[in-house]
């Protein structure tokens, strides 16, 4: 795999055990996509979103893929509580998993996704992302601190490796504006009483050509296609991100030189405070509205447009 070597080792280790996971899981998914077999379980963590079998089997997977690599961490994933594995009963890293995102979409065979990020507590910041997208040809994106500064990394089905960064700057008016609109009253009602967003997106360009465009897009992986370079910026402003959506993918976008700010254009910081196993549960109960943007200038004139 051309330039994998330029990754730093942690990021290597995610993105190893990021892609075997997908790897395993990919052909259960097929199947239930159909054969109309979900696998629908009750979710009693978050009694408002869909959960399947699939959820789990993942969850339990990662904890072995995780330990083949790292010796000890707090792993805290969306489905279970925080907990220690390996020996040392105070580990520096928290890796934070979503097992599987969109999973009510990846049981149809549609969009799949999946997010680990590792959490320094000494340093008080991320040091290694990885987002997978199970079914598409692009597959990983990959953060990763070096020690002096962060690199940000798209991986694609057949090897190949690409840095992300220095983005081009484009107006609103040319823009695709991307946000997870899927629920009809808790997402959808809201974007369309945006009229200020929506009017502004709708002007003609410079050319004169009504350019402008929201798109849908699903959790961390909506970063990531903005660190690409893919998408201009994602919006989330009703009900908010858990940080296993938002912080993988905000870590990566960092990383490639765009911007997450709150709704009033302030810059969310990547301390996520993971100091102790009660912040770590408290912080996975919380959830953020943010702009996610390629540009400072793009997040700014959003954040000017959005109705709180």
């Amino acid at each position: 795999m051309t330039g994998y070597e330029n990754i730093p080792e942690l990021g290597r280790q995610l993105a190893d055990a990021v892609s075997q996971a997908m790897t395993d899981i990919r052909p259960k998914l097929l199947r239930a996509a159909l054969t109309g077999d979900a696998g629908e379980s009750d979710n009693a963590r978050h009694s408002d979103n869909f959960l399947s079998e699939h959820d789990l089997w993942m969850h339990d997977r990662y904890q072995v893929l995780l330990q083949q690599h790292l010796p000890s961490f707090v792993y805290a994933s969306e489905e279970a509580e925080p907990q220690i594995l390996g020996t040392d009963p105070d580990p520096d890293l928290c890796v934070l998993v979503d097992p599987l995102d969109t999973s009510e979409l990846a049981v149809r065979g549609l969009n799949g996704y999946t997010h680990v990020l590792a959490y320094s507590r000494s340093l008080g910041r991320p040091v290694a992302a990885v987002i997978g997208d199970i079914f598409h040809h692009v597959q990983l994106y990959v953060a990763a601190y070096d020690g002096a500064e962060d690199h940000a990394f798209l991986l694609t089905a057949t090897g190949d490796v690409h840095r992300l960064g220095n983005r081009r700057t484009r107006p609103l008016t040319d823009s695709i504006v991307t946000n997870f609109l899927m629920k009809p009253s808790e997402r959808l009602t809201p974007l369309a009483k945006q009229h200020r967003f929506l009017e502004a997106l709708a002007q003609p360009n410079a050319a004169g050509r009504s350019k402008g465009r929201v798109g849908v897009d699903f959790g961390s992986v909506g970063l990531c296609h903005v660190a690409a370079g893919f998408t201009d910026a994602m919006i989330e402003f009703a009900k908010g991100f858990a940080i296993w959506d938002l912080a993988p993918g905000h870590y990566v976008l960092h990383a490639a030189g765009g911007t997450v700010t709150d709704l009033d254009g302030n810059p969310l910081p990547l301390d996520y405070r993971l100091s102790h196993l009660d912040d770590i549960a408290k912080a996975m109960s919380t959830r953020r509205t943010f702009i996610a943007a390629g540009t400072a200038e793009l997040a700014a004139e959003l954040a000017r447009l959005l109705i709180r």
